[in-house]
């Protein structure tokens, strides 16, 4: 009885430090990727500052990792180039576009699809007419925050962005054959609409093409979908 008594304290005391350990373990762990999350953001951002300011052709490696107050080598942990930073840049710039459009529409009420994305397409365009540095950096490339990942692998980036809408199909009872297709088609229109509009201002200003691509963009959507009573 003893014996066993002991067995079973010795086992406790084991299980105790082993779940401690781990703990500790994922602590640690935890730790270090919020480090990295860290510095690839300080990265990115600072790489955006001198992007924006000082140009892209003029921005160094060397540029960014002492603004940044980082060591080179980091760098190469995260990108292969400036080039490749550039690209996950717009990506990553696009993404957080799209997570802030969907918090806005998150807290409005609004009854179709159709109604969704003329709201979302609003939210852009005011967004890049108070940033134009944004859509200068992004040029025509705003898909990249819903369907790209920068290296070309196709997979989605803003996540709740493109849930929320595949979801709205389905609460609005829209039968759509390429629903990918459609968002797309949509994004690209407002993106290279906004850039020769808003930074140009060709042929027209924003405010004077806005009623016409709010056409456009319900006339894409009747091309793409159907209603189911």
């Amino acid at each position: 009885m003893y014996f066993y008594e002991n067995l079973l304290l010795a086992k406790f005391v084991l299980y105790i430090t082993i779940t401690k350990d781990t703990k500790e373990v994922i602590e640690i762990m935890g730790k270090v990727d919020d480090n990295k999350k860290l510095k690839m953001n300080t990265l990115l951002q600072t790489a955006f500052d001198l992007f924006t300011g000082k140009g892209f052709a003029k921005t160094t490696v060397s540029d960014i990792v002492n603004q940044a107050g980082l060591a080179k080598g980091t760098f190469y942990l995260y990108f292969k180039d400036k080039y490749d930073l550039r690209d996950k840049l717009i990506a990553h710039k696009a993404c957080q576009l799209f997570d802030d459009a969907h918090k806005q529409l998150e807290g409005v009420e609004i009854n179709s699809l159709e109604e969704e994305i003329l709201f979302l397409t609003d939210y852009i365009i005011d967004r890049f007419q108070k940033q134009q540095s944004l859509l200068k950096f992004l040029s025509k490339n705003l898909s990249w925050g819903v369907f790209q990942d920068a290296v070309g692998t196709g997979s989605v980036v803003s996540r709740q962005f493109y849930d929320h809408y595949r979801n709205s199909l389905v609460k609005y009872n829209v039968n759509c054959e390429n629903p990918d297709l459609l968002l797309f088609t949509l994004i690209e229109l407002i993106s290279s609409t906004s850039y020769n509009c808003i930074l140009h201002e060709k042929p027209v200003s924003m405010e004077e093409y806005k009623p016409y691509l709010h056409k456009s963009l319900k006339k894409v959507y009747e091309v793409f979908v159907s209603v189911q009573d």
